[in-house]
């Protein structure tokens, strides 16, 4: 009898650990990190590898799950600088690895949904983190390069050089313009949210990959 009593109390007592070691957070659970290292567009390229810590805890029924401190890592995905006229640069990134302060390691696929960074910054549905575009101070710049060619050409050839300065203004800031690349960055202690992608199953059997 007392074998017996025995053994049911280890059953329990496994039982117990195992429902303790199950834990899954839903999709959605937001994370929110600071980021280790920084990310640009002008230096950060596909498969470079960032990390973040965790500052805020992730409580599952009123107990942190993810501490205050565990580590996020994952990896960049696409990089984009396009010219001024081609549009927003953009840095994709994959958080992927959610460590432990005590070691344990989980898979985690989250999506970054949004940032500290402002100044025309923002991140869009599919997770990408957006620079500004071009903005009024570029449509100024080429508005002053015409204009310096138009007063150029009209103190030279009068009327007609108007015309002709101001085509040469023009075509000369416009191609100075096009030269420039748009680039952004999310600096080293840049705050990150993410959400979860997908549910995180947290047990004892995902640990430690």
């Amino acid at each position: 009898m007392k074998r017996l009593v025995g053994v049911l109390g280890i059953l329990l007592l496994a039982m117990t650990a195992t429902a303790q070691t199950n834990l899954s957070l839903p999709a959605g659970t937001t994370v929110k990190v600071k980021l280790e290292n920084a990310l640009t567009t002008f230096s950060s390229k596909s498969g470079d590898p960032f990390s973040g810590r965790v500052t805020e805890a992730v409580m599952l029924d009123g107990k942190p799950v993810i501490p205050v401190g565990a580590t996020v890592q994952g990896r960049v995905t696409k990089v984009s600088e396009p010219r001024r006229i081609a549009g927003k640069p953009s840095i994709t990134i994959f958080p992927e690895i959610l460590v432990l302060p005590s070691g344990e390691r989980y898979m985690l696929n989250a999506t970054l949904v949004d940032t500290s960074v402002r100044n025309g910054t923002d991140v869009n549905d599919e997770g990408q983190f957006k620079g500004k575009g071009h903005d009024g101070k570029d449509i100024v710049e080429i508005g002053m390069g015409t204009g310096g060619g138009m007063l150029v050409g009209g103190l030279i050839g009068g009327g007609k050089g108007v015309l002709v300065g101001g085509a040469v203004g023009a075509t000369a800031t416009v191609a100075h313009w096009l030269s420039k690349k748009n680039s952004t960055m999310m600096p080293a202690g840049t705050e990150l949210v993410m959400e979860l992608s997908r549910p995180m199953s947290m047990t004892a059997a995902t640990g430690g990959q």
